[in-house]
């Protein structure tokens, strides 16, 4: 399958699959798009209701690496201890990642070093990359994957439902639903009816909000607490 690296508006790097005709972020900007559903609608939310504990993420389809870079980034900032665990079935291989812009354009250059090493550290193995922040990433399908954590927040980053629709079912979000703690919450870009119907019937609780930059509207959804 092939990829290219391309220019999205805010002048940070995604990358386009022709053959789908899919890109992994919003080609009106990756690291706004990012910062707003992933972080401040996800984190940011997820950590103030976890102020005293670890905020334990689960994304689906690490990608560029870019969220978990911007997770990161926010976490060290705000001193906020994060497990993050990650499956992605097509991992980018070292010449693409070598590619990707996102330090330069954070004027981070220094996190280049952690960038790397969420990209080439051993799969299925649970590492340190600080004192505050564990990752693991396991190289399978989400269909495949089994875990024994329970989630604060999810960040649902799979392609597109016209590219991939098996992944937007409500058989997933039932999976979905299992792997978040009561009152846990997925954030996704997509706020599309049929996907919102299907997460409503896993047992989510659903809502919209503003979208990202020339998108109208994303989703987040909660695993009702337990009463």
């Amino acid at each position: 399958m092939e990829r290219k690296i391309i220019l999205t508006g805010d002048g940070s790097h995604s990358i386009s699959v022709p053959e789908l005709n899919v890109a992994y972020h919003s080609v009106h900007g990756a690291i706004e798009e990012s910062m707003h559903v992933f972080v401040n609608a996800g984190f940011n939310e997820a950590a103030k209701q976890n102020q005293a504990g670890t905020v334990r993420i689960f994304e689906v389809g690490f990608g560029t690496g870019l969220n978990g870079l911007l997770t990161f980034l926010e976490a060290e900032k705000n001193k906020i201890r994060v497990y993050y665990e990650t499956v992605e079935p097509f991992p980018l291989n070292k010449d693409e990642v070598a590619g990707l812009n996102y330090c330069q354009q954070l004027d981070r250059p220094e996190l280049l070093t952690v960038f790397e090493e969420f990209h080439h550290c051993n799969w299925e193995h649970e590492i340190a990359i600080t004192e505050n922040f564990s990752f693991k990433k396991v190289n399978t399908e989400l269909f495949n994957h089994l875990t024994i954590q329970q989630f604060n927040l999810i960040y649902f980053d799979a392609f597109a439902p016209n590219a991939q629709p098996e992944m937007w079912t409500k058989a997933i979000f039932e999976k979905m639903y299992a792997m978040l703690e009561p009152g846990g919450v997925l954030v996704t870009y997509c706020s599309k009816g049929d996907v919102r119907r299907a997460m409503i019937a896993a047992g989510l609780e659903v809502e919209k909000l503003p979208g990202p930059p020339k998108k109208r509207e994303m989703l987040r959804a909660a695993r009702p607490n337990v009463i």
